[in-house]
């Protein structure tokens, strides 16, 4: 058995561009399908999974480690950049697709089976949709209950929001009081049974994300995330002793030793690492066991299409610490028309069901996907008062 092919399917989703990888074999109909959805990047990663791709035509797909260490290790960089390492976990999503159609089962049972009968899922606060969840501004607090209250009505028994506004290194009272009134709001609307999650998107710098974490610490939030640049491990280790609110971090991380490294120091009691950037299945699964060995939970980074969604499930069914899934239900009205899932979400609950289809149970349906051809993301800028530029 040989791969014959690897090739990227583009399907422009609003916000972001889908790369969908396609491994194929020389076995008739024996197809595999990863992800490597990496926004602004699009053409970086299609250019970086055509580079790679050369290593591995010609040999056995089923040699899945040994695939990924040509691909992480050779052509002298290491696969540690975020462009390759994307292009690397589409790849290996795809193989281990391949593998769980070899033998006829879901690619969880490849690695011992479920060890849950079911995952919930949790929301974005206006489903994903790009206004509601990204543009909502923190001087709205009402807003943020109107849609907190929307996402129960739909079933989510948790849910995400963006209730913390871009801020310079150092600012006062202002942009804190903002957080709160958000924060109050969604959790007047909905009580204390529902969880809510609050992303701060790396946006403060450590001083600030431990204003925020210290401010927003009595609502008991189900986890606050990335409350500073993940460049500062000490900062989110400074956070996370300084507040009960579990600090999760960890999607913009892309290899194990860089996981080490936040674990040793006691940055967050969640892992949120992204099957589709840290080098896929292969990758995360060594993450994942490191994690365990310091207790710290799994809620992978999942907003990007539905292949990445298909993999984080099988992921998760396997993961013993895995305690829920990120979902966008609401970017695009045609996301369903896209794919056909092997799993099962129950509507009043929002919780699913294991796949019962070999691999990870999807099947793409390229047609549907060419009537989204490429086109440039839109653009996302952010600047303080002063003029200087913020991070988004």
């Amino acid at each position: 058995m040989k791969i014959t092919a690897i090739e990227t399917l583009i399907c422009h989703a609003r916000m972001r561009n889908w790369i969908f990888v396609k491994v194929v074999t020389d076995q008739p109909g024996l197809i595999g399908w990863g992800e490597a959805t990496l926004e602004w990047h699009t053409r970086s990663v299609v250019g970086a999974i055509e580079d790679v791709s050369q290593l591995l035509i010609g040999e056995d797909p089923t040699r899945i480690e040994h695939l990924w260490q040509m691909m992480w290790r050779q052509h002298f960089w290491h696969g540690n950049g975020i462009v390759r390492s994307t292009a690397i976990a589409g790849i290996d999503l795809a193989l281990w697709d391949i593998a769980g159609k070899i033998h006829g089962v879901p690619c969880h049972h490849l690695w011992g089976g479920a060890v849950r009968d079911s995952i919930r899922l949790y929301c974005h606060l206006g489903g994903g949709n790009l206004e509601s969840f990204y543009e909502t501004p923190v001087d709205n607090a009402k807003r943020f209950g109107e849609l907190a209250t929307q996402a129960v009505e739909d079933g989510f028994t948790a849910f995400k929001s963006m209730a913390v506004p871009p801020t310079m290194p150092i600012e006062g009272l202002q942009p804190i009081r903002a957080a709160e009134a958000c924060v109050a709001a969604m959790r007047d609307a909905v009580g204390e049974n529902i969880d809510i999650m609050v992303d701060c998107h790396a946006r403060p710098s450590p001083a600030m994300g431990l204003k925020f974490a210290k401010a927003l610490d009595p609502y008991g939030l189900y986890f606050f995330e990335e409350p500073c640049w993940p460049e500062s491990i000490e900062g989110l280790a400074t956070i996370n002793a300084a507040v009960t609110t579990p600090i999760a971090t960890g999607e913009r991380m892309t290899h194990l030793a860089a996981f080490r490294d936040l674990f040793a120091a006691r940055g967050c009691d969640i892992c949120q690492l992204d099957l589709t950037h840290c080098g896929g299945f292969t990758e995360a699964r060594r993450i994942a066991a490191l994690a365990d060995a310091y207790r710290i939970a799994l809620a992978p980074h999942n907003p990007q299409g539905p292949v990445s969604t298909a993999a984080s499930l099988e992921f998760g069914f396997s993961q013993p610490s895995y305690i829920i899934c990120e979902s966008v239900h609401n970017d695009v009205p045609w996301r369903d028309d896209i794919v056909s899932e092997g799993f099962a979400v129950d509507p009043a609950t929002r919780t699913v069901t294991p796949n019962t289809r070999p691999g990870l149970g999807i099947e793409i349906n390229e047609d549907e996907v060419r009537k989204h051809p490429f086109e440039q993301e839109l653009a996302q800028r952010v600047f303080y008062r002063d003029g200087s530029v913020g991070d988004w």
